[in-house]
């Protein structure tokens, strides 16, 4: 038997560590968790693009009573970005979370689908996109790549 160990390099600081462009962007996606549409969870989440024009684009998640007919936010931010920026490359992604009040105190992480859809955006492009999480407690995960969220990914290769 073989074994193999996978590893993932997430940097931990605090906002105020953070690049004037990184803070922009971590605000950007704390500011469109309030335009989430969230009737069933209250759980809002809101995602921001820094585009390889330098434009910052923002999506948040969107619910429906038929749960799967939802999209969260970082899918609808990178669709509006793809939609109307095809030849901008998404340089970094920041996300943030907003529960009944209050931003979340821990990170979260962009769902399996999302990371999908991010893994497909850096391949598209032939690049890597820094991934900002941020939580309440002013901490911020970066990671380099979403290859660092999503190992033994699923991609063309594999078609």
């Amino acid at each position: 038997m073989k074994e193999i160990n996978l590893t993932t390099k997430i940097r931990v600081y605090l906002i105020d560590e953070c690049t004037d462009v990184e803070k922009k962007l971590i605000e950007a996606a704390k500011l469109a968790t309030k335009d989430a549409y969230v009737p069933y969870s209250n759980f809002s989440v809101g995602a921001a693009l820094l585009l390889g024009n330098g434009e910052i684009v923002t999506g948040n998640n969107q619910e429906n009573a038929a749960y799967p007919s939802g999209l969260c936010a970082e899918r609808t931010a990178v669709f509006f970005a793809n939609a109307n920026y095809p030849d901008q490359n998404i340089e970094a992604i920041a996300v943030a979370a907003h529960y009944k009040g209050e931003f979340t105190k821990d990170v979260i992480t962009p769902c399996g689908a999302c990371r999908q859809v991010l893994l497909e955006v850096e391949n598209r492009y032939k690049k890597p996109m820094k991934i900002l999480l941020y939580g309440g407690n002013d901490e911020v995960y970066q990671l380099d790549s979403i290859k660092e969220l999503l190992p033994l990914s699923f991609g063309e290769e594999m078609l």
